[in-house]
């Protein structure tokens, strides 16, 4: 457990040495084992091999001794059979009495007497005099020249064989640890040569503050794995950017629009308190106060909002809309505003969408009184509904003064206004057309606006089925 904390809190190129080490101990683990096997196993097939060969010439001399009783009158031609070969140990005996005719050692002997094998089919057979001295015997029949059988043990020393695996296991259990830890220390240098490019995260978070978000991590020298990284770490720091201008702005422009109607305030009472004032005087200022404050909520409210959806919190309840049944109950709605302008209002085809009735109803009542305000008095401001593939098109058209190219492109920002003498005096805060393309957004739809010989055309453009993100 302690190895374990220690080893989350270490460097990862520590942490990676530590592993590839582990990982190393256990293929060599498996490569000794193997290696073993392997050599005994090879060891044994020579063993085997020689046997046989040292058997096929023990037969040849035995079919040239004219009789068992002569074997020990020529026992240098079977010494020759044996000179050389310390390892080799030789008994000869007769066959039914089991009585040796002739052993070349002690080893011989001892054989003899504890390998008495009956039948007389060949065999081959391991035995231990202790247990650090093994031996493999062959054993078998075979004929002199009068016909007589005797049986040979013929046996080989395998201590050489030990003594070589032993050298095997001690040699390697002796460098494995040495080459761990050479293997340990190159994983861990080239780990850290690797991660070298790390060092360009650490100082470009370090250097980062929301007035130096612009920087972003190059992607030269970088490999794969890492330019992906960068990339992400790149677009999160876009993102950051973007949320910090998107601060700003809000603060500068709330900041901008809520001096004026304060100074008002501020204005208006100071004035009233700096002289004696009728009742009907007062009145009148609280209620020119009513005004501007009623125009401050809006405006808060209607900031709130746009900063809510540009965070995608605004909630949502989708359900099947008739964009005509909405346009009707705003035109309804904003009726006594078309009377006093003289304007009437119409609404024609029909399509349907889901998504939030009454962010819908909100976008066209922005869109709507607009264009009542701005018509021409004794036209008429049309909402014109049609289906175009997968997309429903509302579009409020209007006759009057119309809108210079070079505002229409900016018309949907925060605050911007082409009259703001007007917008102020109407009670706008600027901000209704902004509203409109948020509401827009939030439903994957588009608007947009063109103005031709004083006919000004609003138009949004909504996906019948849009797929947004539900409350």
């Amino acid at each position: 457990m302690n190895l374990r904390k220690r080893l989350v809190g270490a460097s990862l190129a520590a942490r990676l040495a530590v592993a590839s080490s582990l990982f190393g101990l256990i293929i060599a683990g498996g490569a000794i084992f193997l290696g073993y096997w392997t050599l005994s196993d090879q060891l044994d097939k020579r063993t085997s091999t020689e046997l046989d060969g040292k058997v096929l010439l023990l037969a040849h001399l035995l079919s040239e001794m004219p009789a068992p009783p002569a074997i020990s009158e020529q026992l240098h031609r079977f010494n020759d059979l044996l000179v050389g070969h310390d390892d080799l140990h030789l008994a000869i005996v007769e066959v039914g009495t089991n009585r040796v005719i002739w052993s070349s050692s002690a080893v011989a002997q001892e054989t003899v007497e504890r390998l008495r094998v009956p039948g007389t089919d060949d065999a081959s057979m391991e035995w231990s005099a202790t247990p650090a001295q093994r031996y493999s015997t062959a054993v078998g029949i075979r004929t002199v020249a009068s016909g007589e059988s005797v049986r040979f043990y013929l046996s080989i020393d395998r201590k050489a064989d030990a003594a070589l695996l032993r050298a095997f296991v001690g040699a390697t259990l002796l460098g494995v640890p040495f080459l761990l830890v050479l293997v340990s220390a190159g994983v861990w240098l080239i780990v850290r040569t690797g991660l070298l490019p790390m060092t360009r995260f650490g100082r470009l978070a370090a250097s980062v503050s929301t007035s130096s978000l612009a920087q972003r991590l190059s992607l030269d020298g970088l490999p794969a794995e890492l330019s992906a990284l960068a990339r992400e770490f790149n677009a999160m720091l876009e993102r950051m950017d973007e949320g910090v201008r998107r601060l700003k702005e809000f603060s500068g422009d709330l900041a901008h629009e809520m001096r004026t109607p304060v100074a008002t305030l501020m204005g208006r009472s100071q004035v009233a308190l700096s002289h004696q004032r009728t009742n009907e005087e007062l009145r009148d200022v609280l209620a020119g106060n009513i005004d501007e404050l009623q125009r401050l909520s809006r405006l808060i409210s209607d900031m709130l909002f746009i900063a809510r959806a540009d965070q995608a919190d605004i909630a949502m309840e989708r359900e099947s809309v008739s964009l005509h049944g909405a346009a009707l109950h705003v035109a309804d709605y904003l009726s006594l505003l078309a009377e006093e302008r003289n304007v009437t209002v119409g609404v024609y085809g029909e399509a349907e969408v889901r998504g939030d009735r009454m962010l819908l109803q909100r976008a066209v009542t922005n869109l709507l009184s607009n264009a009542i305000r701005h018509a021409s008095p004794a036209s008429e401001v049309r909402v014109e509904i049609a289906r175009r593939d997968e997309f429903a098109l509302l579009a409020v058209v209007n006759q009057g003064s119309g809108i210079a190219p070079e505002h229409l492109e900016r018309i949907f920002e925060r605050f911007y206004r082409i009259d703001s003498a007007r917008a102020r005096h109407d009670g706008g805060t600027g901000l209704g057309l902004a509203i409109v393309r948020t509401i827009m957004s939030a439903h994957q739809g588009h608007v947009d606006a063109r103005s031709v010989a004083g006919v000004t055309t609003v138009t949004l453009q909504i996906p019948v089925d849009s797929h947004g993100p539900d409350s």
